[in-house]
């Protein structure tokens, strides 16, 4: 029988690796890039004309905010590839779990305040938030994919409550009796 590399050896399904392995993947996957690609479009063309015409602390805050969703936009296209090379066997899981610690996969939100914010262009304002929603969605899968791994790329699964109070009812069943004090 071939093994699924979906299941787990106690036969659990790990939704997060089907979900990565899925139709959905290649749909965010798509999305993602596509994401990067507009952001680039943006500041290389539009955006930077509308920096110019920003007064100062809007110009420094367009300057921060465009910073900050470039490095967010590298992290996400890093970790899309990164899942779209196991996706098609170049990695391991396990591999791909080993590189993606180069990867500072982490909530980034914004910085500058909102009257400041207010003042930025429309278009930088929607890709932020383009951007961010994009990022929750990656960092909920991650977690999905690698939190059950250990350092080697084993799972590593919390244990079961209802195993641990298994356990514990077979440790007491198994204990010496002690005979109860009589009357």
């Amino acid at each position: 029988m071939v093994q699924s590399p979906f299941f787990r050896e106690d036969k659990t399904v790990s939704f997060g690796e089907w979900l990565a392995a899925s139709e959905q993947f290649t749909v965010l996957f798509r999305e993602g890039m596509d994401v990067v690609s507009r952001v680039a479009t943006y500041l290389d063309g539009d955006g930077r004309a509308e920096a110019k015409l920003l007064p100062r602390p809007a110009a420094v805050a367009y300057a921060v905010e465009s910073m900050r969703l470039t490095t967010r936009l590298m992290q996400i296209a890093s970790w899309l590839l990164l899942q779209r090379a196991v996706n098609e066997g170049e990695l391991s899981r396990a591999e791909a779990a080993a590189e993606k610690r180069r990867i500072r996969l982490s909530e980034q939100g914004i910085v500058s305040n909102k009257d400041v914010l207010a003042r930025l262009p429309p278009r930088l304002r929607d890709l932020i938030g383009i951007s961010l929603r994009l990022q929750a969605r990656i960092i909920h899968l991650d977690l999905l994919i690698y939190q059950s791994r250990d350092v080697c790329g084993k799972e590593s699964l919390p244990p079961s409550p209802v195993e641990t109070q298994i356990e514990q009812l077979r440790a007491a069943l198994a204990a010496k009796r002690v005979p109860s004090p009589t009357r």
